[in-house]
């Protein structure tokens, strides 16, 4: 499977299209399920550095943002130079930052390892990039059942390493078990070879088919930020990630805070992990069937709900595993349709950067999550006033997503004119 086949647009045979997906959710598995299993040390972070749970939530809400600040800058260099070498760079600087957190004893030291070394890399080597790459290999009807496919690769990573993590906890001890899950990461530096290319190749063997110029990086994103519901599905998806970083940083403090072992914490994230395969797998199936605003629109919705019962229900190993399962469900599904309205508005060309914008928004939500979660459990000691502002958000998010429109843009162009 050669870059000239691939710029070509020829189509990919069925298991060159299955080694697609499988090296692009493998990449996924293994930064997200490294990033998704932090919360786990939070509490070993505080006491051995001193610096309380609002400093070191700092460092993993500042994470949040620059995981989404570097997707739509490594989308569109992905876009030009090729996504292989943006995810070979990613998975060493996830490594790298994942490994040298437990030698840090401050809060910028703790920011610059967990919030700019391994939250950059695991951005280079995300979901904006390696979801382009996927729609860009694999034919038009599969995209979103490869989105949903990739998007569980994110789910099963968290699944498999919150137990791993938790077991190396016990036999190495936190700073090494840390270290550990650095090294894991490397295990994805071979499909960067998989995944090399980039879109602008297949963007413009499709335009001369079609006469049409590629947009630049430039043209492209002011054509976005005009588009009404491309503003709307940022604003949804900045709700999301709100509601998934406080879950994957806060969650064992919020089992710790009901009186519950350590351990239901770690099965609560791996629980998470679980569903959100069945979920993200569901979501992909679905989206060719049903309008994608309404997928979204239900998956928040489903989410207020959820955690409104959780709130009033007793707090018992059953309770938080269900939740969890219910979140699961719920917890990443967003992005296969999320990335689907993306490319029905704008097509391939500059998806990674345009998907990555989107996902910048969703990080900023995601900063505002992980901190506020540590913010209000230091003034409170309870994370019930995150839990009101979370369902609040989800309503919200339910009814902006169903005011999108879903036709594509070149489509809107020729009924206007």
């Amino acid at each position: 499977m050669t870059d000239v086949q691939r710029s070509a647009g020829a189509p990919l045979k069925r298991y060159a299209v299955w080694l697609v997906l499988l090296a692009a959710g493998g990449v996924f598995a293994l930064t997200m399920g490294v990033r998704q299993t932090m919360g786990l040390f939070l509490s070993s972070l505080n006491t051995a550095t001193g610096l309380g749970v609002g400093s070191i939530s700092l460092a993993f809400a500042f994470g949040q943002l620059w995981w989404g600040l570097t997707q739509p800058f490594a989308g569109a260099v992905a876009d030009r130079i090729g996504t292989g070498r943006v995810i070979f760079i990613g998975v060493l600087l996830v490594a790298l930052g994942t490994i040298l957190t437990p030698f840090m004893t401050s809060t910028a030291g703790l920011i610059f390892c967990i919030g700019v070394l391994a939250a950059g890399g695991a951005g280079m080597a995300g979901p904006s990039v390696l979801m382009a790459a996927a729609m860009r290999m694999v034919p038009a009807e599969r995209r979103g059942f490869s989105t949903g496919l990739v998007n569980a690769g994110g789910s099963f990573g968290q699944f498999a390493m919150a137990p791993i993590a938790i077991t190396l906890i016990a036999a190495t001890g936190w700073a090494n078990a840390m270290q550990w899950m650095g090294l894991l990461v490397l295990l994805a530096l071979p499909a960067a070879w998989v995944l090399k290319g980039n879109s602008l190749q297949g963007a413009s063997a499709a335009a001369t088919a079609s006469a049409a110029k590629p947009l630049g990086a430039r043209e492209a994103v002011r054509q976005a930020v005009r588009l009404p519901s491309y503003r709307m599905l940022a604003t949804g998806f900045f709700v999301c990630g709100f509601h998934v970083a406080f879950l994957a940083t806060h969650m064992p403090g919020v089992v710790e805070a009901c009186g519950l072992s350590p351990q239901v914490g770690a099965w609560a994230l791996g629980v998470i992990g679980l569903f959100n395969i069945v979920g993200s797998l569901a979501m992909g199936w679905a989206v060719g069937r049903w309008r994608m605003k309404s997928l979204l629109a239900l998956v928040y919705s489903v989410r207020a709900v959820a955690v409104l019962v959780f709130l009033l229900a007793p707090k018992t190993p059953t309770t938080v595993l269900v939740f969890a399962a219910v979140m699961g469900v719920s917890f990443l599904s967003t992005v296969p349709p999320t990335a689907g309205l993306v490319a029905k508005f704008f097509g391939p060309s500059n998806m990674a950067m345009l998907f990555g914008i989107v996902m910048l928004a969703h990080q900023v939500g995601g900063f505002l999550g992980a901190w506020l979660g540590g913010r209000v459990f230091e003034a409170t000691g309870s994370y019930d006033w995150v839990w009101y502002i979370d369902i609040v958000l989800a309503i919200g998010a339910a009814l902006v997503n169903l005011s999108i429109r879903e036709a594509p843009l070149a489509r809107r162009a020729v009924a206007a004119a």
